[in-house]
């Protein structure tokens, strides 16, 4: 793998190892304290992570839960949650009496084949900030929204020329989403008119006296809250842009504010190779801080930093870590204590792994916890 040197400036400590029957395809939080596990089995499970204890499960949904979303609902400290199984959209009520749920339990089922597409699957959910709307994307490049007040499915007018992998609502922009496929190109849209805003293709990676090994499939995307969008793409490198960023505006400031989301401007982006493998899992958390992980299971964090003033955009890494169980990466989340990160074993077992996050002994002068 690719590494530059660092200085570490945080620290995490593996904290738990978890396995399960079939392969972690996706994760997700509830509240702070529970974590919600999808399988390629199609089976859910929702750990309490003060006990490490599964306390509900789904089963037998008919195919790969691929992605979850959680919704909060008053008067339930159980998430309901969105999951994407196969060519359908389900939506169950993890409250509900039963231990172990079925689709026959579901609030919801949507199926959003096309006719003549009935081999084609779900990859990516995700749910803009109202709960109105449900984007998807598909294997046949397909992007699509869910308007879950009257169920109509609106697919985009344009698809990705390959697989898409991944979709994102952009924050404060009601009307509009982001994808990523494997045809290297991120495609912003309108999802009201169905129409592309923007667009970006990630050129092929220079290799000095040889070829790229991979093309530059984007495997993974991540939105901040203050619109910075990063992507992982199949040949090591991490592509984020800033050209969406919202920033306190001041008298030095050289960018001016823009009414449009100019997240795919290549002119405000910054592309840097970190691995010889594919990117395959990013988060942002509040902070603006980016964790990634490879399919290897290097775990990486950044702090992404711009500058205003001079209209320039850097990434410092701040930590690194290899995974101890997970040999190959399917999905990871993050919140301000931890990095868990999920998918199976060597032997091919399903697992994840809880990283904790330690003091920043640094900031005391101290020396690190052994």
């Amino acid at each position: 793998m690719a590494s530059e040197p660092f200085e570490p400036n945080e620290w995490y400590s593996l904290q738990r190892t978890l396995q399960t029957p079939s392969h972690i395809s996706c994760l997700a939080f509830g509240h702070a304290g529970h974590l919600f596990a999808g399988s390629d089995d199609g089976s859910l499970r929702v750990y309490d992570l003060s006990t490490f204890k599964v306390i509900k499960a789904a089963r037998g949904l008919g195919a790969e839960v691929s992605s979850l979303v959680c919704v909060k609902r008053s008067g339930s400290e159980l998430r309901d949650v969105w999951l994407a199984s196969g060519r359908r959209v389900i939506k169950l009520q993890m409250d509900s009496p039963k231990m172990i749920q079925a689709v026959d339990d579901a609030l919801l089922v949507v199926d959003l084949t096309e006719e003549g597409q009935e081999d084609d699957v779900l990859n990516e959910l995700a749910l803009n900030t109202n709960k109105t709307h449900l984007a998807f994307s598909m294997d046949s490049g397909v992007v699509g929204v869910v308007d879950l007040a009257t169920k109509v499915v609106s697919r985009m007018k344009t698809k990705h020329e390959s697989l898409c992998d991944s979709v994102k609502f952009i924050p404060d922009r009601p009307r509009e989403i982001v994808s990523g496929g494997y045809d290297t190109a991120l495609l912003h849209f309108d999802f009201h008119e169905g129409k592309i805003l923007s667009t970006r293709k990630i050129p092929p990676y220079a290799v000095v006296g040889g070829m790229a090994l991979s093309p530059p499939f984007i495997m993974s995307t991540a939105i901040s809250s203050t619109g910075i969008i990063a992507a992982g793409t199949a040949d090591g490198r991490l592509l984020v842009g800033c050209g969406g960023h919202k920033s306190p505006q001041t008298k030095r400031s050289k960018k001016k504010r823009s009414r449009k989301w100019e997240g795919l401007d290549s002119e405000e982006e910054v592309i840097i190779k970190i691995a010889e493998g594919p990117v395959v899992a990013l988060a942002f958390e509040d902070t603006g801080m980016l964790t990634l992980s490879t399919l290897l299971g290097v775990m990486m964090r950044y702090e992404v930093v711009i500058d205003d003033e001079e209209g320039s955009v850097s990434l410092v890494k701040v930590w690194q870590q290899e995974t101890q169980s997970v040999k190959k990466v399917n999905a990871l989340v993050v919140d301000d204590k931890r990095v868990i990160v999920g998918g199976l074993t060597a032997e091919g077992n399903g697992v994840f792994e809880i990283w904790k996050k330690d003091i920043n002994y640094s900031l005391y002068g101290l020396p690190r916890r052994k």
